[in-house]
């Protein structure tokens, strides 16, 4: 029988239905799985569920057994690769499922930020209203969408999603070309020009070394309408560090990160240590996490399992 093992279980929501393989088979599944867990849990498992649990090449040399791993997950940098195709193992990820869920976050932390409503929620519950006695007090700017430039960075499905919503808003789109590459076609605005325009850029682009730090203190320095910089892609994209010291010298009007390089952050995090300041909004990693796009998840990952099983393996990353 099949013996199929789910490594991180608590990263899919408590609400959302396991359902399981067609397939005859034998379950197991971890809330967590440490790194050191890997070896001795998949120990003849034919198949591998993981989200972000790191399946690497030393691990693969001591599970003979292993034949598939699917990722519950798009992005697939957990998992080696290279050492997979070397061991004839399959792997499998989950596409397409975050189009909605992704971009509404997206726009959740910029009309937020552009309308200070973390500050004024704190505001009001300090009692700032009262004191004020009259309708209305004007501690935070707010600041319309329509009319502005927003500047999306990577132009996949979820930033094209975000680029149909920022239109609806009434802002100008702009998707940035790829930092130092020209002649990328009428799609694109030069990466220089989104960076000296845009009133909001936001970061949907898959974390490679031509993307990491895509925005640090020197495309900070060269912003010139202090905009609202969004991170919901991948943690390593922007320049942590650089990202609060340009919040602190006034070369940005606000950050919105749903991920950073490190999660869960450690207490040094440069971001996590000023997500208290009225123009930071911190998330813990959930834009993706609606209950339908866990839903589309998890139905993704039986399929590919059920497709693998029957000699038909779909979504193969090797």
């Amino acid at each position: 029988m099949t013996r199929i093992v789910f490594l991180d279980r608590a990263t899919i929501g408590p609400g959302v239905d396991l359902i399981r393989p067609n397939a005859a088979h034998e379950w197991v599944e971890h809330d967590r799985s440490a790194a050191e867990d890997v070896v001795p849990r998949l120990a003849g498992a034919k198949v591998a569920i993981t989200n972000k649990v790191p399946i690497t090449a030393e691990a693969l040399a001591q599970l003979p057994d292993l034949r598939f791993v699917t990722v519950a997950a798009t992005g697939y940098d957990c998992i080696d690769l290279d050492a997979c195709n070397a061991c004839g193992v399959t792997v499998s990820n989950v596409r397409g499922y975050s189009k909605n869920t992704v971009p509404e976050h997206t726009f959740a932390l910029i009309l937020a930020l552009k309308r200070s409503i973390p500050g004024y929620r704190n505001a009001v519950l300090e009692g700032r209203w009262q004191e004020e006695q009259q309708f209305c007090f004007f501690d935070y700017p707010v600041s319309d969408l329509a009319g502005g430039k927003i500047g999306i960075i990577g132009e996949g499905v979820i930033g094209q999603a975000v680029g149909k919503i920022a239109d609806a808003f009434g802002m100008e789109v702009m998707f940035a070309a790829h930092k130092g590459v020209k002649g990328l076609g009428p799609l694109y605005t030069p990466f220089e020009q989104v960076l000296a325009e845009a009133d909001v850029i936001t970061c949907h682009a898959p974390l490679t070394p031509g993307t990491r730090n895509v925005l640090a203190m020197p495309e900070f320095r060269a912003m010139k309408r202090r905009p609202i910089i969004v991170n919901t892609a991948r943690g390593g994209l922007v320049n942590e560090a650089d990202a609060v010291t340009a919040l602190e010298e006034e070369l940005i009007s606000g950050l919105g990160f749903d991920v950073l390089t490190s999660e869960p952050p450690s207490s040094d995090n440069p971001i996590f240590g000023a997500a208290a300041r009225p123009d930071v909004i911190l998330t813990p990693h959930t834009a993706w996490a609606s209950d339908q796009a866990m839903a589309e998840v998890w139905r993704q990952v039986i399929e590919s399992i059920d497709a693998f099983l029957s000699g038909t393996p779909v979504r193969t990353l090797t």
